[in-house]
């Protein structure tokens, strides 16, 4: 029985229960959440089976892990939310590399994954002229983290810069990027 989303949930307490190998804590957080984990990891990889694949991955860190959630570090909830993101840019980092890249670029492309991803000649014309808006270092920065899948520490190693300063950029192009687009 799904509990109603107005109802007060206690997903701090939740993840203590499932720490302590309480199976019910962790089905009680499955349902009060239903769909939107699922959302999140479609947006993300956007191949429902991929995405049904990721989420069950995802649970299973959640349990395996929620020993490690730690309450002055922030909600419950947002820690959940971030092992299912986490778990589903992994699994979107996996179908990407292993798309075989050969020698033909235009092949690489139109076989990737990512061509899925909004893929309207408007949508994409959209994305190229707003990533076109932002500076180089932003640019690169945003297209390293999320066409290539480097972590923000790698993108880091790259051009020598604080990681700091790469974590920044890569916020300030985003959000520059989705006022773009909106």
């Amino acid at each position: 029985m799904t509990t109603a989303l107005t109802e007060p949930f206690d997903y701090e307490s939740a993840l203590d229960a499932c720490a302590r190998g309480e199976r019910d804590a962790l089905r009680a957080t499955y349902e009060r959440e239903s769909r939107w984990p699922l959302c999140v990891v479609l947006r993300i990889v956007r191949h429902r089976e991929t995405a049904q694949d990721g989420l069950q991955k995802a649970s299973t860190l959640i349990w395996q892990r929620a020993g490690r959630y730690q309450r002055a570090l922030g909600s419950g909830r947002g820690w959940i939310y971030t092992v299912v993101r986490h778990r589903a840019l992994d699994e979107a980092r996996r179908v990407v590399r292993d798309v075989p890249v050969g020698d033909d670029p235009e092949a690489f492309l139109e076989a990737s994954p990512l061509r899925a991803i909004d893929s309207g000649p408007d949508r994409m014309d959209g994305v190229e002229r707003c990533l076109a808006a932002l500076d180089d270092r932003k640019r690169t920065c945003v297209i390293e983290a999320f066409v290539e899948g480097r972590t923000h520490e790698q993108i880091a190693a790259r051009p020598t810069a604080p990681i700091g300063s790469v974590e920044t950029w890569i916020q300030r192009g985003l959000l520059t990027s989705r006022g773009c687009l909106s």
